[in-house]
């Protein structure tokens, strides 16, 4: 998304300075590379209903590069800054990726509407107009549009071409950018894009819950309003969340109280999220997937597999691109990746899970390199896929000619009374498994201490949450083949409560075998304190984690009260997962009310959330049916062996 969540530890001091130092002798060389390859021009652009834009330009140098000639743009609309800001001071480094600023593009960073040195009012996520009927009507499309007829015009040794790239945030401008196309733009690469922050698992909501700690984290410290244009941000509030993050959001009580006491009423940002806890019109035409019309360009649409923050955003987006301009290169690639991972790291593992390559830096140069230089450049070919999906479990890269790839049928994962999970369907007349869910003692999210949202909770060991009594664990028995599931996961569960509304977290997971061997130790970025030992052997990886909120299993806009003690269906979809369970490995689910503070927590009784007082918060006896005529469990769609 758009998260920037800035913590303290003491303990990273040293090895930050490390990496710090590092990464600054190699900013001052690339800083020194741009500075001798590239001359910086700034603009104040003006767009069609008077508002001017600040764009930074940076234009090859003819005698810095052999292989003169005219050069493609290649843009990225931000809300987060495009500084540093004075025709003197370059940026450290150009592009997605080192082999741009090396192969030479004119590289074009632009502040959107009402934010740093732009003028006008900064939206969330602005609105699409499909259909504008005067020059007052703005949206990202238009100001992209005016953006590129006045570089067009401006900007010498251009070749007439356009690609535009971003992630997160900027992935939701490079995706709007592309509605309605300028007939120029010939490659774009939304990557995690922003795209419908209510429905799916993409920033603010999961399954009707609203994601606690990532937004709180975000909008504390960041994004708020400016007055008027800026080279920096406007001052924020300090929230101290202290070293346990889990204690701090159970202390400050219900939503509505901790935002008065830590934000003070006055992020309206943040009020937007938490008080439009239903698919109420606010979010509804912020649905940019159904928006993607008009798209001219070849897009390449990116996301991870353990995107914490923008997870269906990609997929939305490659779908709607397919469904409404068919025709065009529409390609999505899937790797192992964190948010934004692809652009920075190595990819060759997350927390304790390895994935056998540098995933993220074959991505840059094998894929999103060419890509760009084909389409805005006409070197070297087009040969991708429709989907470039990588497979974990297996860890191996995978060319679809559709997603979900062909061949891929439903097959239902049962739950059983005893706790066993099969593809087999319960016999037993009757039958169930309940808990007790108390919102005042939540299940946390993961099994140690940390005051962030670790990335590697994506794929994080559940032995902890499995010795909860308030956690239902079913498991398979041992597999004597592979089993690949390739798409989305939909658990179909018939459950009971004793309260009027309560939240089912269900989470997929692969379980190893208890001799598997352990890797040689390596905790960077685990961001835990008093980390055990690594242990792979049993080790229960989390493959797909998803909460849904009962009071909306029949509808977004119009949630309902369960009924206390009657048995009713709760069927959603979770995000799609690409991942074989290996022979000999064992396939989990866990089912539980809480996952805390990575959700927020229900009071159990049916009340307006954000505005619950503490004496709505209440305990409720959870039953989750597995019986003949009343069977839970989780359709997964399997690909066949070969």
């Amino acid at each position: 998304m758009r998260k920037r969540i800035w913590v303290f530890r003491p303990w990273l001091v040293v090895l930050l300075c490390g990496i710090c130092a590092a990464a600054l002798a190699q900013d001052k060389n690339s800083a020194a590379f741009v500075t001798a390859h590239y001359t910086k021009y700034e603009y104040f652009i003006p767009m069609r209903d008077g508002a001017h834009l600040f764009t930074a330009v940076y234009v090859p140098k003819p005698e810095a590069f052999a292989d003169h000639g005219s050069w493609p743009f290649l843009m990225t609309r931000t809300p987060y800054g495009v500084g540093p800001y004075g025709d003197g001071h370059y940026r450290g480094h150009l592009g997605p990726s080192d082999e741009f600023e090396k192969a030479g593009y004119i590289f074009v960073y632009q502040d959107v509407r009402g934010r740093f040195m732009s003028e006008g009012r900064f939206v969330e996520m602005t609105p699409a107009i499909d259909h504008k009927t005067s020059n007052q009507q703005t949206d990202e499309s238009s100001d992209t549009y005016d953006t590129i007829e006045f570089l067009l015009k401006h900007v010498p040794d251009n070749n007439g071409k356009v690609g535009i790239v971003g992630i997160s945030y900027p992935g939701f401008y490079t995706s709007a950018s592309i509605i309605n196309s300028h007939p120029a733009i010939k490659a774009a690469s939304p990557q995690a894009p922003m795209t419908n922050l209510f429905i799916g698992a993409d920033d603010s909501y999961h399954g009707g819950a609203f994601m606690l700690a990532a937004n709180f984290g975000f909008y504390a410290g960041f994004f708020h309003q400016f007055n008027g244009p800026a080279t920096e941000e406007p001052p924020a509030r300090s929230v101290d969340i202290g070293p346990d993050s889990y204690r701090f959001y159970l202390n400050a009580g219900p939503l509505s109280e901790m935002e008065k006491k830590y934000l003070g009423g006055s992020n309206a940002l943040y009020l937007d999220q938490m008080q439009h806890d239903t698919y109420d019109h606010y979010w509804q035409i912020r649905d940019l997937s159904q928006h993607m019309i008009g798209v001219h360009a070849a897009v390449l649409t990116v996301g991870g597999w353990f995107d914490a923050e923008d997870l269906t955003g990609p997929l939305k987006t490659f779908h709607a691109i397919g469904k409404f301009n068919p025709g065009i290169t529409n390609t999505v690639v899937i790797g192992p990746w964190v948010h934004g991972g692809w652009a920075y790291l190595s990819g060759d593992h997350l927390g304790d899970v390895q994935f056998g390559a540098k995933t993220a830096e074959y991505f840059r140069a094998q894929i999103q390199f060419p890509f760009f230089e084909y389409y805005l450049k006409g070197r070297g070919s087009s040969n991708l896929p429709k989907a470039y999906v990588f497979e974990t479990g297996t860890n191996v890269w995978r060319k679809y000619s559709a997603w979900p790839p062909p061949g891929v049928h439903p097959r239902m994962l049962y739950f059983h009374q005893n706790g066993t999970l099969s593809f087999a369907p319960p016999t037993a007349a009757e039958g169930h498994n309940q808990y007790v869910s108390d919102p005042t003692h939540p299940v946390p999210f993961v099994g140690y201490t940390t005051n962030d949202i670790p990335q590697r909770y994506m794929d994080d060991d559940q032995r902890f949450a499995a010795r909860r009594p308030d956690v239902l664990v079913y498991e398979s028995a041992p597999l004597q083949g592979d089993v690949t599931i390739a798409g989305p996961i939909s658990p179909k569960l018939k459950i009971a409560s004793s309260g009027t509304d309560s939240d089912f977290i269900v989470k997929l997971i692969d379980v190893y075998p208890k001799d598997f061997p352990n890797p040689e130790e390596d905790n960077e970025g685990k961001h835990v304190i008093d980390a055990p030992p690594l242990q792979m052997g049993g080790y229960e990886q989390l493959v797909r984690g998803e909460p849904m909120r009962a009071k909306f299993r029949h509808s977004w806009e119009k949630p309902e009260p369960l009924v206390p003690g009657r048995m009713t269906e709760l069927d959603f979809t979770m995000p799609d997962v690409n991942h074989t369970f290996r022979k000999g490995h064992r396939i989990m689910v866990q089912v539980q009310s809480s996952w805390f503070p990575l959700v927020d927590r229900n009071p159990q009784t049916f009340v307006d959330i954000p505005y619950a007082k503490p004496g709505d918060f209440k305990k409720a006896t959870e039953q989750v049916f597995c019986n003949q005529k009343a069977a839970s469990g989780v359709e997964v769609m399997v690909l066949p062996q070969p």
